[in-house]
Order: structure tokens, then sequence, then C-alpha cells
């Protein structure tokens, strides 16, 4: 059990482990893996305490109704699962502005909550544009042998490659 602890994990044996965690879903569940569908009710769900229960008359939530179902605690075993993996391997640290970021950008909170925000809209927004999040693509898409999934994979890690380029030499390394 000691690689429980480990700092770092073999990308090649998570990898493994996905594609098993994947083919599990399709087996008993009969669904892909995926996330971002639960992140789209979440706000809908939060949208429906102010505004009322009109919100789920919306064209969007009768395709998706405004329920927690087992995709929504996956995303929560998610979040679970990498807060005990972080304090099992001593590498948890409660930061607004992690050491990197504030060695290359700035030490400026607002400005990393600022990007994250951001970033949180633009990702939310390709996700529902492209009908999935990395995960629906990336694992469950490619599992399936989904053209677009296998598209879209391979220019997400060639923009990936690019993108890293990019930062290399505007921030240097």
């Amino acid at each position: 059990m000691n690689f429980l602890t480990q700092l770092r994990w073999s990308p090649y044996v998570v990898g493994v482990g996905i594609g098993i965690l994947g083919w599990l879903s399709f087996l008993l569940l009969k669904k892909p893996l995926g996330t971002s569908t639960s992140f789209a009710r979440t706000s809908g769900m939060l949208e429906k305490l102010i505004r009322g229960p009109d919100v789920a008359l919306k064209t969007y939530y009768q395709k998706y109704p405004l329920k927690i179902d087992w995709q929504w605690m996956f995303v929560v075993g998610i979040f679970l699962g990498s807060l005990a993996s972080s304090l099992s391997s001593g590498d948890f640290e409660l930061a607004w502005v992690p050491s990197l970021w504030a060695s290359t950008l700035s030490e400026s909170p607002w400005l990393r909550v600022g990007f994250a925000f951001i970033g949180g809209i633009v990702l939310g927004f390709g996700a529902r544009w492209g009908n999935g999040c990395t995960s629906g693509h990336g694992i469950s898409g490619t599992q399936q042998l989904a053209v677009s999934s296998w598209i879209f994979t391979i220019a997400l890690f060639a923009s990936g490659v690019l993108m890293a380029q990019l930062l290399l030499k505007i921030f240097g390394g």
C-alpha cells in the first residue's frame, strides 16, 4: 500500500486504472464517464435557489433534469479522492496562490482567482459547445471509438503541446 503515499503515480498505471473505471461504468451503469453535465446541473440548482422552480422548465434542464445523480457524486468523489491523495502523500497545501503561479506570473490572489474564474467559464462553455468534457470525449468517447472524440483528443494534446511551448517562450523555462 506504499504506492498510495507517493507524490506522483506512474501515468501508465493511472491510465490503465481510468480505462478500467470507464469500462466498469459502461458495464455496470450503461453510461459513459463524464463530468461537465453535473457542473451544468449544479449551476441550474443554484439558479433554482435564487429564481425559483421555473428554472427547471428551461429546455436544457428538460433534457438534463436538475438532480443529484451518479455523475454528480462522481465529481464529489474526484474532489474527495484528490484531497485524500494529497493528504496521504503529504503534498496538501492550502494556498490562494500556488508557488509556481507566484514565481511565474504574480503573487496577487485576485489575479489568480480572476484567471481561474475566466478559465472556468471558457472550459464550461467549450464543454457544452463540444457536447462533452475531456473525460467524456477523451476517455469514454475514445473507448467507444467515436471519431469525433478521437479528433478532439488529438487536438487536445496537440494544442497542449503548442501552448506549453508558447508559455515557455513567454515566461522562460
